[in-house]
């Protein structure tokens, strides 16, 4: 066990999440790993090779030296270009290959992990283009990312599951930890409002967002009497919405909206947190 007991929630989440990618993949024949998944472009492999980069990166591992195709449709900016070439280069790679990689892969990183004797707030590469943050910060970045992707993988593969682990808890926090910001800021509701988002399913929880005289926004988990809207759907609905993964009126049956139906609307068009 790591000597920062800060560092072991996120440390437990991470390794619970990618054993469960490992369980997921290592059956599956060359064919399963070309499904499609819900991230725009990427398929099973695709979303596996993310994850292999990303740790190897955290390792310490050199990037590879690979020049992209020009007819990536999905990659549009500078942060999906820096994280679609440890995807692109490992696109002929086959079935065994994977496996093996992630297999080895996760014995590096978990020994990585164990060994970690750092402040949780020393400085270190964080996992999104090289930018500096906390390691503390890092791991619970790493956690969230395994997770979401996780879900990815389980979706595409028709293996639910998972909704309630340690990193679904992660990704929770993380994700509401940026509703203050999608209420307020974004989607602009009025100073003195109030949200409420009544989450059901395998993490049940219920939040509101209120928007102070200033236009700032705070979440507690206090009922709120006449909020100006009130939302209610289930946990993976809310997390497909947040990370980017559907639009709002592809699961309109799945999201119940009482109030300013103009204010939801908005909060819903601008929900994803994720790049």
């Amino acid at each position: 066990m790591t000597v920062h007991p800060s560092l072991q929630t996120s440390i437990d989440a991470w390794t619970h999440s990618v054993e469960a990618i490992t369980e997921l993949v290592n059956p599956l024949v060359e064919g399963e790993w070309n499904r499609a998944t819900d991230c725009p472009g990427w398929s099973v492999r695709d979303v596996v090779s993310h994850v292999i980069g990303l740790e190897t990166e955290m390792l310490g591992d050199p990037r590879p030296i690979h020049a992209l195709p020009r007819d990536l449709f999905h990659v549009k900016d500078e942060l999906s270009r820096y994280m679609e070439v440890q995807v692109d280069v490992r696109r002929c790679h086959t079935a065994p290959e994977m496996t093996a990689e992630l297999e080895y892969l996760v014995i590096r990183r978990s020994r990585q992990l164990r060994n970690e004797k750092r402040d949780p707030q020393t400085k270190v590469r964080g996992p999104l283009a090289g930018k500096e943050v906390t390691l503390e910060e890092c791991l619970r970045l790493r956690a969230f990312d395994v997770w979401v992707h996780e879900q990815d993988l389980r979706r595409a593969l028709g293996k639910p599951g998972n909704l309630d682990s340690p990193g679904a808890h992660i990704a929770r926090d993380t994700f509401l930890s940026g509703l203050p910001m999608v209420v307020a800021k974004r989607a602009g509701a009025p100073a003195g409002s109030a949200v409420v988002f009544d989450i059901t399913g395998p993490l049940e929880f219920m939040r509101t967002v209120r928007v102070d005289q200033d236009g700032r926004g705070t979440i507690d988990g206090s009922v709120s009497l006449g909020p100006a809207v009130t939302f209610s759907m289930d946990w993976e609905t809310y997390l497909r919405l947040a990370a980017g993964r559907v639009r709002p009126e592809a699961v309109g049956d799945l999201v119940k909206k009482d109030g300013d139906q103009q204010l939801a609307d908005a909060i819903l068009r601008n929900f994803a947190l994720t790049p």
